[in-house]
């Protein structure tokens, strides 16, 4: 049975975001309001993020909606639509976002597809995408696609939605360009590759004057590795990494378990070609669950949950995206596997614990990428937290 809207009615919330001094300078950071889903309760809990410090507040949080297991979370670039993906009924639901960050539940539920998943908008903010693990295509696994309503966020699928994506995809990206979409297939290790097609360039010869069309890009799907269970682009565009939690590596690094696959992007058609050196490990720890690459494009971060020396750091190459791994790294510091991202203005890294219930914090140093503890950090979030959007 589909969600039942009227269980949903959304308790208004508020949230002081202020701004504050830091840093050692007098230059005032601003603040940031999050969303992130609590996947047991059927609810979404409204964040602070101070600018300064980087510690979390929790504010209110939506009712728990019976038989509702929110995964996929997706907010608009104009902060005006939040979207989460029950996993539980595979439909989405769509909250309107006030100024103060309170969330209203805007109509019914909208039906997704079969094994509905990870969701994200596109940067223009026209089109919402989501997995389905399942699906309806030939290959057991599709993307939905939908197009967005300016000033009522309301979902209408496209023609052709869903779109075949390989067997059972979760995790999907755009590149900064809004150009290509990226999703894992963990079950078959690759990474699955798409030219987006909103109106801006239907007039391309890989969309044939459609809007809102996935077109695989050229030899896709790539093979990544056992497992591949998340992924991250550089701020160029020009490079993606993937964590294989399930890889075995041959000497030296035989007894860690999971790596680190890197790709080039070429700029015209997104085809992935495997970076000198990939996949890429570490001298310890295992598993790693979920990725992040800074704002500066400097560092990659692939998170290992629960185990000690759980979060490995390695350098950007920049000439050509080889990955070097820091001095110090692995860092046995508390982490998680639910996700890894940073802060828009990419001071600090926020790590989803499902066994901690709770958001672990850090900040790094920009120049050796060694992270260190926010205080106050792990933020409780009092049940397992499932997705995190930060708005801008």
């Amino acid at each position: 049975m589909k969600m039942n809207a009227a269980l949903a009615v959304i308790v208004m919330i508020t949230a002081g975001l202020g701004t504050s001094c830091g840093n050692g300078s007098t230059t005032s950071a601003p603040g940031h309001q999050a969303y992130v889903t609590l996947t047991g309760q059927g609810s979404v809990l409204l964040l602070g993020i101070d600018g300064a410090t980087g510690v979390i507040t929790a504010g209110g949080k939506t009712p728990p909606v019976q038989n509702a297991s929110f995964n996929g979370l997706a907010l608009t670039p104009s902060r005006q639509f939040l979207y989460a993906v029950n996993s539980r009924e595979d439909s989405i639901s769509i909250f309107g976002v006030a100024a103060d960050g309170s969330l209203n539940l805007t109509g019914a539920p909208v039906e997704a597809g079969n094994g509905a998943d990870e969701a994200v908008v596109d940067p223009t903010g026209e089109y919402l995408l989501v997995t389905n693990t399942t699906g309806n295509g030939p290959s057991g696994g599709d993307i939905s696609v939908y197009s967005i309503a300016a000033g009522t966020g309301v979902l209408t699928e496209v023609a052709g939605s869903p779109f075949d994506a390989n067997q059972g995809p979760t995790q999907i990206l755009f590149t900064h360009s809004g150009e290509f979409v990226y999703a894992v297939n963990p079950v078959l290790g690759v990474v699955s590759g798409f030219v987006f097609c909103p109106p801006q360039r239907a007039s391309q010869p890989q969309c044939s004057g459609a809007t809102g069309v996935l077109t695989p890009v050229p030899f896709s799907p790539f093979s990544s590795g056992e497992g591949a269970s998340a992924l991250a682009v550089d701020g160029s565009d020009q490079f993606l990494y993937v964590v294989n939690p399930q890889a075995n590596n041959p000497p030296p690094y035989q007894s860690t378990i999971g790596n680190v696959s890197a790709f080039s992007i070429d700029a015209n058609t997104g085809e992935l070609s495997t970076i000198l050196g990939s996949p890429f490990t570490s001298t310890a720890g295992i598993s790693p669950a979920t990725i992040a690459v800074d704002p500066s494009s400097r560092f990659v971060y692939a998170i290992s949950p629960g185990s000690s020396d759980s979060v490995w750091c390695f350098a950007i190459t920049p000439t050509n995206g080889a990955l070097q791994e820091v001095t110090g790294s692995p860092f046995s510091l508390a982490a998680g596997g639910q996700f890894a991202l940073f802060d828009t203005t990419g001071n600090f890294l926020y790590i989803g614990s499902e066994s901690g219930a709770a958001i672990e914090g850090y900040t790094y140093d920009p120049s050796t990428g060694k992270p260190a503890v926010i205080s106050g950090s792990p933020f409780s979030t009092g049940t397992a937290p499932g997705e995190l959007v930060i708005s801008e």
